[in-house]
């Protein structure tokens, strides 16, 4: 082909590769946002279910908005009052505890044993390297400049995620409350020849996410209460702080319970006894597998469906690319996924 006006082809190349870059950028720079209408949107999508069961029930859509979202917030602000205050007690008792932590783990009876039992580990060298990087912490004073920025980083992502909260919540009402607008108006920009099937697929998917967002909190929540009363039954240290790790955690699919359980029993191993970190793992091994095998299944028999090899890559690519977040919505996403394929992909290439 003959190039009339090189200058012409080049500048609007070029342009059209700024515009790219300036796309890109703009993504990157919108990355929290857009995070934010993510998970805004994704528990849209999880109270949807029970707003359209309480219509189902005779409520008007606006009084069955309302009642969710006081529900939630209450559970919020319970859950707040209740555990909040337990938890800042039991981290200043683990801070007061630090102290004898540290002596007890550099006392020479237990530094014999641990010569006695591994004798090829050079026990000295590594006492005495830790010592003197805390004493050279300690004489230089611009460490503790870096102690004090810390902190105060510290303070301004906590003050960051308490402003994200409070936008999610926001958003996460507006979504909830339009999301049925939201999906007519998505639905008029596809032609009118495959408006249908396009509506069936995309109620499946919305439906599918729906349920598993709810599944998921329900297991997490299991998990949660259970973890507090069996710890104070074993006497576990900080058993508020653990039960709600155990609860956060179970949200992330697949790997949660697992993580949360070994932290859980190495905490009880540290700073209890092996007798206490011995029946904790032994609880955990059969919560799990009645989790797997009982209340999973149960509770999640109308959620999504995808094979365990799909949950595993999945949960990890969305680890990697958005953190817990990605973790979370990565289930819902691959379910999507495979359900466009099983219904378009496959009956398409069925008919070439």
């Amino acid at each position: 082909m003959k190039i009339q006006n090189p200058f012409r082809v080049g500048l609007i190349g070029t342009l059209g590769v700024g515009l790219g870059l300036l796309i890109l950028l703009s993504v990157t720079q919108l990355s929290t946002i857009l995070t934010y209408v993510g998970v805004a949107l994704f528990l849209a999508l999880g109270l949807d279910p029970i707003v359209t069961w309480l219509e189902k029930q005779k409520f008007p859509r606006w009084a069955a908005i309302i009642t969710v979202f006081v529900a939630v917030l209450a559970v919020f602000a319970g859950l707040v009052l209740a555990v909040v205050p337990v938890i800042v007690d039991q981290v200043s008792q683990f801070i007061e505890r630090v102290p004898a932590i540290i002596n007890n783990v550099t006392s020479q009876d237990w530094l014999d044993a641990i010569k006695s039992n591994l004798p090829w580990l050079d026990v000295d060298t590594i006492v005495a390297g830790v010592t003197d990087a805390v004493n050279d912490f300690v004489k230089d004073p611009t460490n503790f400049g870096n102690l004090f920025g810390g902190v105060l980083a510290v303070g301004v992502a906590i003050g960051n995620g308490v402003f994200g909260v409070i936008i999610v919540l926001i958003l996460t009402l507006y979504f909830t409350a339009s999301l049925n607008t939201i999906k007519r108006a998505s639905y008029q920009l596809v032609p009118a020849t495959k408006r249908e099937r396009y509506v069936d697929i995309s109620e499946q998917v919305s439906q599918s996410v729906g349920r598993y967002v709810i599944g998921q909190v329900v297991l997490g929540a299991t998990n949660g209460i259970l973890s507090f009363i069996f710890l104070n039954i074993i006497g576990a240290p900080f058993p508020a702080v653990l039960a709600f790790l155990a609860f956060i955690l179970s949200l992330i699919p697949l790997i949660g319970t697992i993580s949360g359980s070994v932290i859980i029993v190495l905490v009880c191993l540290l700073l209890a006894s092996p007798l206490t970190a011995l029946v904790a793992a032994i609880y955990y091994l059969v919560y799990m597998q009645v989790e797997a095998y009982i209340l999973s299944p149960r509770i999640m028999n109308r959620a999504v469906s995808v094979p365990g090899a799909v949950v595993v890559i999945a949960a990890l690519a969305g680890g990697s690319l958005l953190g817990i977040l990605g973790a979370l919505v990565a289930i819902p996403v691959a379910a999507s996924i495979l359900l466009i394929i099983k219904q378009v992909v496959i009956p398409r290439q069925n008919e070439l």
